[in-house]
């Protein structure tokens, strides 16, 4: 069953009904929290968060360069993180000193980007995303053809209800990664196209284990 991520959550509000609308699919949300949180601003909604839904969601926070993997894995254990998501130069070595949360790797997705350097990384989570990550621009997805032989893959960029089903079809990811896609405006995100979106990759889903 493909995850789904909901990326740049702001509000407790849109959090809830991410959460919800994943308990009735029966499967584990991966919730990714605004960028914010990663710089302390965000940790009221984080708390509210974590006391209501630690155990149905696996909560992400963003980090771009941090100085000291061992220093960021204490402190995304002090807030309550499940995951980190790396969006600098991070190596393997570094990511490979975080243990206690799970790491998600971030890279983009160019004309030069190549799958097997994720195989430099060991088996991981890797999120592949366009070369303007946040912005909702997608990227070529032939580029990125077999990547899930490295570890577990998260397609990002660009995606919506209208052609997440396609992706998940094609390329068979761990996980699918949206922001704008779901949202009314910029940081609010919309009820009724999260519903959408997480019925499109649940059709596609259970089209796969049709034709299995």
């Amino acid at each position: 069953m493909t995850r789904v991520k909901i990326c740049g959550i702001t509000e407790f509000e849109d959090a809830r009904d991410a959460v919800l609308l994943r308990v009735q699919d029966d499967r584990l949300a991966l919730l990714e929290l605004g960028r914010d949180v990663a710089l302390g601003a965000g940790e009221g909604l984080l708390a509210d968060v974590v006391v209501r839904y630690q155990r149905l969601v696996t909560i992400v926070g963003v980090f771009v360069n941090h100085p000291d993997p061992q220093n960021l894995e204490d402190f995304a254990l002090s807030i309550g993180l499940h995951a980190v998501q790396l969006h600098g130069s991070e190596t393997p070595d570094y990511c490979s000193m975080i243990q206690r949360v799970k790491v998600i790797k971030a890279f983009a997705v160019d004309s030069n980007f190549r799958v097997d350097t994720l195989k430099n990384h060991g088996s991981g989570t890797f999120l592949l995303d366009g070369c303007s990550s946040g912005t909702g621009t997608g990227f070529n997805r032939n580029l990125v053809f077999g990547a899930n032989a490295f570890g577990s893959i998260i397609i990002a960029g660009g995606l919506t209800s209208a052609n997440v089903s396609e992706v998940v079809t094609t390329l068979h990811p761990f996980g699918v990664d949206v922001a704008s896609g779901v949202e009314s405006k910029p940081g609010k995100k919309d009820y009724e196209k999260m519903r959408r979106f997480i019925e499109a990759v649940q059709r596609a889903d259970v089209g796969m284990m049709g034709d299995s």
